[in-house]
């Protein structure tokens, strides 16, 4: 397929159904994702929408859960910039499950499409993410971070002298981002109920039809879980701001 255009997806799907408990009291009265970033008058969930329509979606399917409402009242009233379908599970699912009754919904089933958790806030380029997919011929590729551990570190000698202290250094391990690029097929490789962490993609990694695509350096990403990650976030906000490229790195 080499010098074949490879389509980059203009389809998302948004998991948007956690509770977020946390998060409270910020989730008392709304979902996870409608959390506001301090300083920025936007829930996460919007801040999401405008970077996937910066990276060519045109169409995403919001998956609801607790708080449906909150959400849905949202998105009717925003001023977006792509389509959004919303759609609620009416019983649990689980991650797999979910994602793939959301999927159903996609305009074209055809195509491959992206899918990213709802708590994610992060700036890279999802293009270069599906070309890197395309070109190693994979079923599902899920983005990889290197976080920061949240605790200084100690480094030392093989006789135990302690040689330096190291405030909040990367981890060793690259963890799964929360965003992903998947095929057209791999829909009907997702369970019905449970969890595709645990079923689907264990197979498929044994297969080699699983990729892996680590955050470009100086990539933003930042999973909000915590009130300290919202201050956190702001403080970064204030700092560098959330364009490409900025923001803290990976």
């Amino acid at each position: 397929m080499t010098g074949v255009p490879y389509p980059h997806p203009t389809q998302a799907v948004v998991l948007a159904g956690g509770q977020g408990s946390r998060l409270r009291p910020y989730t008392d009265d709304r979902p996870k994702p409608m959390v506001e970033i301090p300083g920025t008058g936007t829930p996460i969930i919007g801040h999401q929408l405008a970077w996937l329509a910066a990276e060519g979606v045109t169409d995403a399917v919001v998956s609801c859960g607790h708080l449906a409402d909150v959400l849905q009242d949202w998105l009717d009233q925003a001023e977006l910039p792509l389509r959004v379908t919303t759609v609620v599970e009416t019983e649990p699912l689980g991650r797999g499950g979910g994602l793939k009754y959301a999927a159903a919904s996609l305009p074209r089933p055809d195509q491959p499409w992206y899918a990213t958790n709802g708590d994610i806030w992060t700036r890279f380029s999802l293009r270069e993410m599906a070309d890197f997919h395309h070109e190693r011929g994979a079923e599902a590729t899920l983005a990889l971070a290197r976080p920061r551990i949240p605790w200084g570190a100690v480094e030392t000698d093989p006789f135990g002298h302690v040689l330096d202290f190291i405030e909040a250094p990367p981890s060793p391990y690259l963890i799964n981002a929360g965003v992903y690029v998947f095929s057209a097929a791999f829909r009907g490789l997702l369970p019905d109920r449970g969890d595709h962490e645990r079923m689907t993609f264990p197979r498929l990694a044994r297969e080699r039809r699983l990729a892996g695509f680590p955050l470009p350096h100086g990539a933003y990403w930042r999973a909000i879980d915590t009130a300290k990650d919202l201050t956190e976030a702001a403080s970064e906000l204030a700092r560098y701001g959330h364009g490409h490229g900025q923001g803290r790195a990976f």
